[in-house]
């Protein structure tokens, strides 16, 4: 992905990984993928999660003889539970349990290393961190600036290389957050079948928001389109095709992660992929609230860099242009006129509301390109923080700058309980609405066979502090107090 800066926090998401990869003669592995935010967590610190990831852009990226691939998965992408997937990784020899996030955001594996500056030391997720140390690896390999993994990331030779010197990177994010280290490689293992040989970040610097315990994981595994992502190694090393799908269950926790042909069931609902761009940029081309179409600016959904709408299933909620989030939203309240909302944590709309939601509030629907749709119901878009609290999970990423930046982004708020398909080698992108807690069929080729790959669902950790506990409590008393206000 290209490290370009960007100025706004909630615009879109991405953050660095590369890795090349060969995988053992089975071809297979199993996943293991917890969720992130294991019990409640503040609704500011929700957004700011989401900001930190829109603050980077991705830079893109064959096919072969595949077999099917199995990633299990587990969490709850509600904006009230856990609100992001991760995995546990075993990297080195021997073998250490590192948790990563997986994240289509984004394209290359990073994680804490050992001689790291303001890495966490411990997480309030529920999630033993490690810092990772090559020297106790009997398997690990620096990767210097000369190396073809370096040349080919930066397009050449950085200059003043010289072949002591390591391959470095630095990122920035939107909200300041920055993470710099050096690249080395070293055995990955994803479960006791399947190991392999990658490159990836070796993260020696972490600050603001990176550093802090309330939101650390050991680091990030991307499925982004860039030569570097998982997917793209993958595909390269021909143990698959470059085809995955994803189908995240926020009603049970957990669901599907696949990576092959999805043969079954049949996604007919597609749009192309915008060429030439890093992300998963699909053009959006309306949006209807309740059956009726949202009279917009003829190009607020122009495709192009920092432009478009993007399909990420490592941000939470949902962001909208400020032109579209204002007309969306008064349309969505419209139907309850005698609604009042309430703003809390300076971003989140909230009310009361004993009734059902879905009887009383609209269907967003997307329109995009080649005819496809996207449906949004009422109790995807509303999320409930106690009994008659909702909060509204749209947000607006900002008025339309003179450079022309102005983002959708469509989060695990419009993705779940949807099977997702990401189809690399035809270039487009498809959904259904799905049940994420059944199975889906995926057309293994190394053996001619087709797999049925079913849901899971791992708990992310059992041990969710008090301290987490009482701070969702107060904030779900500061919600009762502000909204009580108002009658």
């Amino acid at each position: 992905m290209d490290l370009g800066k960007t100025t706004r926090g909630a615009v879109l998401g991405g953050i660095l990984v590369l890795f090349t990869l060969v995988l053992d003669a089975s071809g297979d592995f199993v996943f293991p993928v917890h969720h992130k935010f294991k019990g409640q967590r503040s609704l500011s610190a929700l957004k700011s999660h989401d900001a930190r990831r829109h603050g980077r852009i991705l830079a893109s990226a064959g096919s072969g003889s595949t077999s099917a691939v199995d990633l299990e998965i587990g969490g709850n992408g509600h904006p009230t539970d856990t609100g992001l997937y991760f995995a546990k990784l075993g990297i080195g020899a021997p073998s250490t349990d590192y948790f990563v996030q997986v994240d289509t955001g984004s394209d290359i594996l990073w994680v804490n290393c050992i001689d790291c500056t303001n890495c966490p030391k411990k997480s309030d997720i529920g999630v033993k961190l490690t810092l990772y140390d090559p020297k106790s690896s009997s398997t690990s390999q620096l990767v210097t600036c000369d190396q073809e993994f370096c040349t080919s990331k930066y397009s050449g030779q950085l200059p003043g290389c010289r072949p002591t010197l390591l391959c470095e990177y630095d990122v920035t994010y939107g909200d300041g957050s920055a993470t710099a280290g050096y690249f080395v490689k070293d055995n990955i293992e994803f479960d006791e079948r399947t190991n392999g040989s990658m490159v990836f970040g070796c993260g020696a610097k972490q600050s603001g928001q990176l550093g802090k315990s309330s939101e650390a994981l050991d680091g990030i595994l991307g499925f982004g389109q860039a030569n570097s992502s998982v997917i793209s190694q993958l595909a390269a090393s021909g143990k698959v095709r470059k085809q995955f799908a994803h189908c995240l269950d926020n009603v049970n926790g957990g669901g599907i992660f696949a990576i092959g042909e999805v043969v079954e069931p049949k996604v007919k609902n597609t749009t192309p992929l915008v060429p030439r761009q890093a992300h998963y940029n699909v053009a959006m081309e309306a949006i209807e609230v309740g059956g009726d179409v949202v009279q917009l600016p003829t190009d607020v959904f122009d495709t192009g860099d920092k432009e478009g709408t993007i399909i990420d299933s490592g941000t939470t909620l949902a962001y909208l242009p400020e032109e579209v989030y204002q007309p969306v939203m008064s349309k969505i309240f419209a139907s309850q006129p005698d609604l009042k909302l309430h703003t809390v944590d300076e971003q989140f709309k909230c009310f009361q509301y004993s009734k059902s939601v879905d009887d009383g509030f609209p269907v967003v629907k997307f329109h995009f390109k080649n005819s496809a749709s996207m449906t949004v119901y009422p109790h995807d878009y509303l999320f409930q923080l106690k009994d008659d609290i909702w909060c509204s999970g749209w947000q607006s990423s900002g008025m339309k700058s003179g450079s022309g930046d102005s983002m959708t982004l469509l989060g695990d708020l419009v993705l779940s309980n949807k099977l997702v398909i990401y189809d690399l080698e035809n270039q487009e992108i498809g959904w259904i609405d799905y049940n994420c807690s059944s199975s889906i069929k995926v057309r293994d080729e190394k053996s001619g066979g087709i797999e049925t790959i079913g849901a899971h669902n791992l708990s992310s950790a059992s041990t969710l502090t008090i301290g987490r506990l009482l701070k969702f409590l107060l904030l779900i008393s500061s919600v009762l107090l502000q909204i009580s206000s108002l009658y």
